[in-house]
């Protein structure tokens, strides 16, 4: 059991620490203890930039600095590090999931969305967020008409050269010549 008590305002440690007012979480952060801090601490994960982090980091910008306030300031920072890193990791699914809705290979993806492979890459391992516009175009292009053309095409071309290979597996390179207009 916590020995925190409130002074002089109209709420009790028991309450959810978003309804305390900012006396109630500068009291908690100068008298509590860690048990006392547990549920600041889970707020702050649970909204890294909501109001009770935002009340927090104003308290801490004029606290006398010391251990507690570099835990605060730690707990703050590890939250929205956390939080964007899942962000990041949520993204380039998004982005894996639309190339292969697509059906094409990355570099003709790429093309299409109007940035390189290497770029893409960047975008499908995380290591770099795309911008707002550049997600959605990729979403848009994935689910377009004309990329399921592509992948029909694709899947046709592919069926066509089959038909160029002879029993042992070789291609004959002058009949596809002949059959497709010397495009082989």
């Amino acid at each position: 059991m916590s020995a925190l008590r409130f002074r002089n305002v109209d709420a009790d440690p028991a309450d959810d620490v978003e309804t305390w007012p900012y006396e109630a979480l500068v009291t908690s952060i100068d008298r509590g203890l860690v048990p006392d801090w547990q549920p600041v601490f889970a707020e702050i994960r649970r909204s890294p930039w909501g109001p009770v982090a935002r009340r927090v980091e104003r308290y801490l910008r004029y606290r006398d600095p010391d251990g507690v306030s570099t835990l605060f300031a730690s707990a703050i920072d590890r939250a929205r590090k956390d939080i964007e890193s899942a962000d990041r990791a949520e993204v380039a699914a998004r982005v894996q999931a639309a190339v292969e809705r697509a059906g094409v290979t990355k570099a003709e993806f790429a093309s299409a969305v109007g940035t390189s492979a290497s770029r893409l890459s960047t975008y499908l391992n995380g290591k770099v967020t795309p911008s707002a516009a550049l997600l959605m175009r990729i979403e848009r292009i994935a689910n377009s008409p004309s990329q399921s053309t592509m992948r029909s095409n694709r899947a046709r071309h592919r069926l066509e050269a089959l038909e160029f290979f002879s029993e042992e597996g070789r291609f004959d390179f002058d009949a596809a010549e002949r059959a497709w207009g010397g495009n082989a």
